[in-house]
């Protein structure tokens, strides 16, 4: 079916999806943007409820499973394009569960836990460099923001889709840590180590708070150990995103030099 309108149906649920984060709750549906994150949410494992391709796009998908297939005019795909370079493609997506449970870590895990990180942007970088790292999954205790933001998977590049993630409050995180054996080291200034001076080569879960606030106190309370970065200059914070992939890869250094 060929659409010209962006008054048809198909499109305004997809602008609410788009839009809404109750509606991508309510529905179980999110809006993927892009050929590489298509391929990255297809392969693993997400059913394509719809997909919108530009009129003068050659096919994409092939041998994959489509509820609805469309083709829309260049004026409904500068509307629903939340980019200019995506490659002609918009789909909706059946969201999947994100539990504590659906996470299958390594003989000697590796988890960056983030609490109440608001920023879309933020939490898709995370996930890049977790997925560069190899981390066995990314646990976001108590979000302010939901998986399926499109700001977030376009800042991942479908990173949100190669890293497993579960989403928990910081009580069930910390349950699922210490049942696993998995020591905890908390990113903070106050009353903590070097974090090159700290042995990231058993089980360990990396937790980082916000820039604002930091972590709560459950976490500083439930830690093996604390961790820091030397500032050197007048700040006294990093991003989390760049604390989180320094922080990674020096857990990644430690391992290749066992």
């Amino acid at each position: 079916m060929h659409l010209t309108s962006t008054q048809n149906p198909k499109i305004k649920q997809l602008l609410a999806l788009q839009q809404k984060s109750s509606e991508r709750r309510r529905s179980g549906l999110f809006v993927v943007e892009g050929r590489r994150e298509l391929e990255h949410c297809i392969a693993a494992g997400y059913e394509v409820e719809s997909i919108f391709a530009l009129e003068t796009e050659p096919p994409f998908l092939t041998g994959v499973a489509v509820g609805e297939s469309y083709t829309v005019s260049s004026h409904v795909y500068e509307r629903i394009a939340y980019r200019g370079s995506t490659e002609g493609i918009v789909a909706i997506m059946r969201a999947k569960e994100h539990t504590l449970q659906t996470l299958h870590p390594s003989s000697s895990p590796l988890y960056i836990v983030l609490e109440r990180v608001e920023k879309p942007g933020n939490l898709g970088a995370v996930l890049r460099s977790a997925d560069a790292g190899g981390a066995d999954g990314v646990i976001i205790c108590d979000p302010l923001t939901d998986l399926y933001n499109p700001n977030l998977i376009r800042a991942s590049i479908g990173a949100c889709f190669t890293v497993p993630t579960a989403v928990c409050s910081s009580e069930e995180c910390i349950a699922f840590l210490k049942a696993h054996g998995v020591q905890i080291l908390t990113a903070q200034l106050q009353d903590s180590e070097l974090y090159y001076d700290t042995d990231m080569t058993v089980p360990t879960a990396i937790v980082m708070g916000t820039e604002a606030t930091g972590l709560t106190n459950v976490w500083r309370e439930a830690a093996d150990a604390h961790i820091r970065i030397p500032m050197l200059g007048r700040l006294d914070s990093l991003n989390v995103s760049v604390s989180a992939a320094i922080l990674l890869y020096e857990a990644v250094r430690q391992r290749s030099v066992q």
